[in-house]
């Protein structure tokens, strides 16, 4: 297949013709395949693709997300994760199959106003998404600095295979954690987090825009890889 052609679509706009592969918000009539959502689309050997302009996030299950501790019960942590859903950590899935609430005591591991990096491991739409933290990196988030963006702009963010993130990371000194919920932590020097910020807020602005990476790139004084 060719090298990854992209163009601003609107629902129901012919995106491409032939045999690739549906990855999401497109309608594949025949060897036809239609945006369903305002954005960018890209056509490339991944397949086929729309990346909305907007949108609030829709938790899916293995999601990455990075959430804000706001209440807890004797059984669960109630998260905020910049959704229309609220996220529930179960407190069996933290401390074990041996937790007792007249034992254990929620707030010894997680107290309201902690940052947490977690996955999303069941959600159906017909209850709120249960999170968990079985995983490298996850758990609570000790510091750095927050920013959230349009979630539908995070795959802009992140870049194909992860050339984006790695850009601004080489280029600032930096450690950026990106939830698919539009919430990035960063960690850094304050020079590197305010460096981070500023290509941060240029990938959301300019997201449509096919040249996204040379901006970016620029904007760091850094040659890297194509996003």
């Amino acid at each position: 297949m060719p090298d990854i052609r992209r163009k601003y679509v609107i629902p129901g706009e012919l995106i491409a013709e032939g045999n690739y592969r549906p990855v999401a918000n497109v309608l594949r009539v025949g060897e036809k395949y239609y945006s369903t959502r305002v954005g960018m689309a890209e056509v490339g050997h991944e397949g086929v693709r729309v990346i909305p302009l907007s949108g609030p996030y829709i938790p899916r299950v293995d999601d990455l997300v990075v959430g804000k501790v706001v209440d807890y019960s004797a059984f669960a942590w109630e998260v905020d994760i910049n959704s229309c859903f609220f996220a529930f950590l179960p407190a069996q899935s933290v401390f074990g199959r041996d937790y007792s609430p007249a034992e254990d005591s929620l707030t010894s591991k997680f107290a309201v106003g902690d940052m947490l990096a977690a996955k999303i491991f069941a959600f159906d739409r017909t209850r709120d998404p249960l999170l968990g933290l079985a995983g490298p990196g996850l758990g609570r988030i000790p510091r750095g600095e927050i920013v959230k963006i349009t979630p539908t702009k995070v795959p802009r963010l992140i870049g194909k295979r992860g050339s984006m993130i790695r850009t601004i990371e080489m280029a600032t000194n930096c450690r950026l954690t990106i939830g698919q919920n539009g919430v990035v932590v960063i960690n850094g020097s304050p020079d590197g987090v305010l460096m981070s910020l500023k290509a941060i807020k240029l990938v959301e602005e300019e997201a449509h825009t096919a040249d996204l990476t040379q901006k970016v790139q620029a904007l760091l004084g850094q040659r890297g890889a194509t996003a």
